[in-house]
């Protein structure tokens, strides 16, 4: 309570003093960009996707655009140390993605790479792929893939190095007849999860779909 006194939660946007499970006010509520997408029809990262590999179903919470409030929540999550972030936005998916009776078999987190895990000290994945995992009743697995080498993320790279098409990832356990949905922060050019959902396709008779929380609208 004290301290709730002393460095009371603030809206990352306005600096409004807010309830400290919130990361926004009410009035900046409205400044989030929500994609709309639905989960079981075309949308614009199923296209992309496609271009890729072949993905069942895909949802966008997000639009990541420069200078926007979903880019700013993001990058609180990712670079700030807000690790509760991952699981308001878990709350928002949840309130906007309905699995019906098609649910996955197994959510599966994009890794981090050993030495970045180390650095930022939490994967910001996990907490929001835990918090769907109980909220539609699905196992998940933050282990099942993991990330080979070291590198820059996706955000802080130029485009040309983005583009860059190399093979991250290899699956650590034997997995078949799953229907997996991936877990990532932010498609942008789509080889983060292009290679991921390759290991595991190849791994077995699997099918893959895709979740994010925020696509990029610029690539």
């Amino acid at each position: 309570m004290i301290l709730d006194i002393l460095f009371p939660n603030r809206c990352i946007h306005c600096n409004r003093i807010i309830d400290s499970e919130l990361l926004v006010c009410d009035l900046c509520f409205s400044k989030i960009y929500f994609t709309h997408y639905s989960y079981f029809e075309n949308n614009p990262i199923k296209e992309k996707c496609s271009l890729f590999f072949p993905v069942e179903n895909t949802f966008a919470l997000l639009q990541f655009e420069e200078e926007s409030l979903s880019r700013q929540i993001i990058h609180e999550l990712k670079y700030k140390g807000r690790e509760k972030a991952g699981k308001i936005l878990a709350d928002w998916t949840t309130e906007r993605l309905d699995f019906k009776n098609v649910k996955p078999d197994l959510l599966v987190s994009v890794p981090l790479h050993a030495k970045k895990l180390k650095e930022r000290g939490y994967n910001q994945l996990h907490l929001f792929t835990e918090t769907l995992g109980a909220f539609y009743d699905i196992p998940f697995d933050h282990q099942l893939i993991k990330k080979n080498h070291y590198s820059k993320a996706q955000a802080l790279k130029d485009k040309k190095h983005r583009l860059e098409a190399v093979n991250t990832f290899s699956v650590t356990q034997q997995v078949s007849g799953k229907h997996i949905l991936l877990v990532d922060d932010v498609f942008t050019t789509g080889n983060t999860i292009s290679s991921a959902a390759w290991e595991i396709l190849n791994a077995g008779t699997n099918k893959v779909s895709v979740l994010v929380m925020a696509m990029a609208m610029d690539v």
